[in-house]
C-alpha cells in the first residue's frame, strides 16, 4: 500500500511587519544607496524569501535598464518589531532587456577573423595536433610512407621520413586534424559540389596547372597553378573544376566573331580648326527654311527637262 506524506507544503506568507515596510526599503535606495529618486518608480510588490524575511520590488525607471526592478531585502528579528534592511540590488524582471550570454573567446572565432597582427595559438591539448614523435595508433603519420599502387598517387607525398620538411616543428596533424582538414576541403567552395565545377569542361585532376599536395591529402587535393584561374594559389579538390582547364577547348558557336552594332541615327558634335561648336548656330531643317522643298517641288525632275518645259510652253503661245 503506497505511503502518503502527512506534510503539505504550502507557500510562504510574507511577514505583515516586513510587508508594510515600504517607505524603509525606498528610503534605502535614495539615501543610503544614493540611487536618484527619479529612478525609483512604483512599488511593484513584495515577494517572502523566509521566515520574517521579505523582498520588495520596484520598477527601475532608468531608460538603460528597460524592465529591470530594485529590489530590497528587509527581515526583523524574532520577538522584535524593528525591521531592518538586509541588501539592496538591481535584478533582471521577467521582460527586461538582456545582453546575450556570453561566450569564451575562443568559442566565438570563425574562420577568417584572425587578421594582420593578431596571434592565435593551438592550446596544449588541441585534438587537432599530435607530438611529431606519435608515428603509431590512429594518428600516426607513418602511413604517408606506404607504398601506393596507383599511377595517380605514385608521386604524391615523401618516400620517407627525412623527406618531412620539419624544422623547428614539434607538432603535426593528428588523424582527427586531417580528416577534419579534409572534409572542410572538400565541402567548401574549392571542392565538386560548387556551381564552379558543375560549369566546368572537366576536373582539375586532369589539368596541367593541377599540383598534387604531399602526404595523404595528396590523393585528393591539390593546388590550382592557373593565374587565371579563380582558385589560383587555393587548395582544391581533385575533382574540383573551372573554365581556366588547360585542355579546355572553344567551340565553333563560341569562337564566331560577332557583328558589331551601329548607330547610324546619333551623331556628336566636335570642334574643327576654327570652328567652335558652342559658337555656331544651327538653324533646324524645315519648310521655311527652305521653301523649294514644299509639296509644289518636284525634286526628282532635273534642270534640263525643266528648261524644255518650258520652251516648248513659248512656241505653243506663238501659234
Amino acid at each position: 500500500m503506497p505511503l502518503v506524506s502527512t506534510i503539505r507544503s504550502r507557500a510562504k506568507e510574507p511577514d505583515q511587519a516586513c510587508a508594510d515596510a515600504v517607505d524603509l526599503a525606498r528610503q534605502s535606495l535614495v539615501g543610503d544607496a544614493e540611487v536618484s529618486a527619479d529612478a525609483v518608480g512604483e512599488h511593484l510588490g513584495v515577494e517572502a524569501t523566509a521566515d520574517r524575511v521579505v523582498t520588495h520590488l520596484f520598477r527601475c525607471t532608468d531608460p538603460g535598464y528597460s524592465g529591470w526592478r530594485w529590489a530590497v531585502t528587509v527581515a526583523r528579528a524574532p520577538r522584535s518589531k524593528v525591521v531592518t534592511v538586509d541588501e539592496s540590488v538591481l535584478l533582471p524582471g521577467p521582460d527586461a532587456l538582456l545582453a546575450p550570454p556570453w561566450v569564451p573567446w575562443q568559442d566565438r572565432l570563425l574562420p577568417g577573423d584572425v587578421g594582420i597582427g593578431d596571434l592565435l595559438p593551438a592550446s596544449a591539448d588541441d585534438e587537432r595536433l599530435v607530438p611529431l614523435a606519435v608515428l603509431d595508433g590512429d594518428d600516426a603519420v607513418t602511413d604517408w610512407f606506404l607504398d601506393r599502387p596507383d599511377s595517380e598517387d605514385a608521386e604524391a607525398g615523401p618516400r620517407t621520413a627525412e623527406e618531412i620538411p620539419v624544422p623547428g616543428r614539434s607538432r603535426v596533424l593528428s588523424g582527427f586534424g586531417r580528416e577534419d582538414t579534409a572534409d572542410r576541403w572538400y565541402e567548401g567552395d574549392h571542392g565538386p559540389s560548387s556551381p564552379l565545377t558543375h560549369a566546368a569542361p572537366a576536373n582539375c585532376v586532369s589539368c596541367g596547372f593541377f599540383v598534387p599536395l604531399s602526404g595523404s591529402l595528396g590523393r585528393v587535393f591539390g593546388a590550382c597553378g592557373n593565374a587565371y584561374a579563380p582558385d589560383d594559389g587555393r587548395v582544391v579538390s581533385a575533382d574540383h573544376g573551372c573554365g581556366a582547364h588547360s585542355e579546355a577547348m572553344l567551340t565553333g558557336s563560341a569562337a564566331q566573331a560577332t557583328a558589331p552594332v551601329i548607330d547610324e541615327f546619333g551623331y556628336d558634335l566636335v570642334d574643327l580648326p576654327g570652328v567652335s561648336v558652342e559658337e555656331t548656330v544651327f538653324e533646324p531643317l524645315s519648310r521655311e527654311t527652305y521653301p523649294e522643298s514644299g509639296p509644289a517641288a518636284e525634286p526628282w525632275v532635273s534642270e534640263t527637262e525643266t528648261s524644255a518645259t518650258e520652251g516648248s510652253g513659248s512656241e505653243t503661245s506663238e501659234d
